[in-house]
């Protein structure tokens, strides 16, 4: 009897708790679906989601990459201009037409000033800061801040250090590669390794020498602040979409090690220059003259820098010295390290791959360096010469149509606004988000015809102007695109060239032909690396 009683007693508290249980489940369900007639009530198109997670299950199980992951979405709905995405429980329009990104991107930019990244700046101040993660008016009074500091003329002013870079970095190649033969090279590392010595030098007047000091205490901070894999990536996802859930749990994307490093490195090289009065042709200084108010707009010529080069807008009044303050200077140099040391290094790795891949396009691109290292007699390379090579232009312009660093972009809608066009008369509210493919369109054969095919004649003189505008996006779109993209294209065309003078990318067992990517992360970034042969040139 006493056992029946508790096998009774057992079942009544085990119903009880099921029952509680199938509740709370019914009202997790209801909430994670709560936002899914969103598009469906605006009368937009839209891709059916799953529960809690959208559209985004081939992330979150990682069986397939961001890339494909973006062509899927752009796919979907292959005639319509706009349809609409979920984000895990986010609404998210997705522009697939060039007209429209214009027009939301350029024309109506008001009502698409800010990023989705939401960051409180005391939990995280060295990214909460930064240019990419500011919003409203202070994105504005930034921008036009550091502007003057990314123009042409600054960008050749601090090219002799550029150079020099490279130059050490061919003499240590030639150290290596005894006895003329081809040397198997991890690409990633070498490049990385390059692109550290650039910003040691180009931002903190410091010379470290990557390849040959291995472990120096500036490339392995870098290397760490940069590695978004595993928990880290999660702990980012985390703070960027659920901001307050992430304050809760203490999370933060940098270490306290690593902020307090970085902080010293920008403040000790800024006290002395000041108290010793040094100037220098580097990013440090251009800061300290945009703090003091000093720096101001010039008009360049975009078209001689490059098919890629974005074109500058002016989007608020220079802001006064007492305005940026220490943490906001800190910020814009963080962001300047974490762009330079890896987005740049990624871009040259494919760039060389695919030299190493297509060796009719290395050989063209040989005669052009040839010739011009013949027209400098024995004179180092200058920011001048760089722009009169229009085939190295091509092969780095077609580099980031195939592999845009960026694979998509983003926007937050800041001013009620209402999507118009065909048949569509969707109204957009505040805080939700636009998504822009990049990647995609530089890949619809419809604005680049055998888009897998690498080909650098598409920049050409006779054919760039049939590529059709706002379709080729490699560092974004409209007021808020890539400020630096001169100086990545600088720095990449430079080693490019100054590898050539000497060397060839080559074929070896260990490269990847056709490159996949990897499943895991959101960058681009190749399966099994990158790996080709320098082979010295006689």
């Amino acid at each position: 009897m006493i056992g029946c009683a508790i096998s009774l007693l057992a079942g009544f508290i085990f119903s009880k708790w099921g029952i509680l249980a199938a509740i709370c489940s019914y009202f997790a369900y209801k909430w994670s679906i709560a936002n899914y007639k969103i598009f469906e009530e605006r009368g937009l198109k839209f891709i059916p989601p799953l529960p809690l997670i959208g559209n985004f299950k081939p992330l979150v199980f990682q069986t397939k990459t961001f890339t494909d992951t973006v062509h899927e979405f752009y796919n979907f709905f292959p005639r319509e201009k706009v349809n609409g995405i979920f984000e895990f429980r986010k609404p998210v329009f997705l522009i697939r037409d060039p007209e429209l990104i214009k027009q939301i991107g350029v024309k109506d930019f008001d009502h698409f000033l800010d990023h989705r990244v939401n960051l409180e700046e005391d939990q995280e101040p060295l990214f909460g800061r930064n240019l990419f993660a500011l919003k409203g008016q202070r994105w504005r009074d930034m921008r036009s801040t550091l502007s003057p500091a990314f123009t042409g003329s600054k960008m050749r002013t601090m090219f002799q250090l550029v150079s020099e870079c490279c130059s050490e970095t061919v003499n240590y190649l030639e150290k290596e590669s005894k006895g003329g033969k081809p040397m198997l090279t991890d690409l990633k590392d070498f490049f990385t390794r390059f692109t550290n010595d650039v910003i040691a030098t180009c931002a903190f007047g410091i010379k470290v020498d990557s390849l040959n000091n291995k472990e120096n205490e500036f490339y392995v901070a870098g290397k760490k602040a940069t590695d978004f894999s595993g928990i880290r990536s999660l702990a980012f996802f985390i703070m960027v979409n659920f901001p307050k859930l992430s304050k809760f749990l203490g999370l933060s994307i940098f270490s306290k090690k690593f902020s307090t490093f970085f902080k010293n490195l920008v403040w000790d090289t800024i006290r002395h220059r000041e108290r010793e009065n040094i100037i220098r042709p580097d990013m440090i200084n251009l800061l300290i003259q945009a703090r003091k108010g000093k720096l101001k707009y010039e008009e360049e010529d975009v078209d001689k820098e490059g098919y890629a080069t974005v074109h500058e807008t002016t989007v608020g009044e220079a802001i006064h010295q007492s305005k940026l303050e220490d943490d906001d200077l800190t910020a814009q140099c963080m962001i300047f390290f974490l762009a330079g040391f890896d987005t740049s290094s990624t871009c040259m790795s494919f760039t060389a791959h695919e030299l190493a891949t297509n060796p009719e396009v290395q050989q063209k691109l040989l005669i052009e360096v040839d010739e011009m290292k013949e027209k400098l007699a024995g004179k180092p390379l200058t920011y001048e010469a760089l722009q009169h090579m229009p085939y190295l232009d091509m092969v780095i312009s077609e580099s980031l149509r195939y592999w845009p660093p960026a694979v998509a972009t983003d926007r937050q809608c800041v001013k009620p606004y209402t999507i118009k066009v065909d048949n569509v008369n969707c109204e957009v509210k505040v805080g939700e988000g636009i998504f822009i493919p990049i990647v995609s369109l530089h890949h619809d054969p419809k604005y680049f015809p055998n888009p897998s095919r690498f080909e650098p004649e598409r920049f050409s003189d006779e054919n760039k102007d049939k590529i059709t505008p706002f379709t080729y996006l490699p560092f974004g779109v409209g007021p808020r695109n890539c400020i630096g993209s001169r100086f990545a294209l600088m720095e990449t065309k430079a080693i490019i060239y100054y590898i050539l003078t000497k060397f060839t990318f080559e074929v070896s067992e260990k490269t990847q032909i056709p490159l996949k990517l990897a499943k895991t992360g959101f960058a681009l970034k190749p399966e099994k690396g990158f790996w080709v042969n320098l082979k010295p040139r006689n």
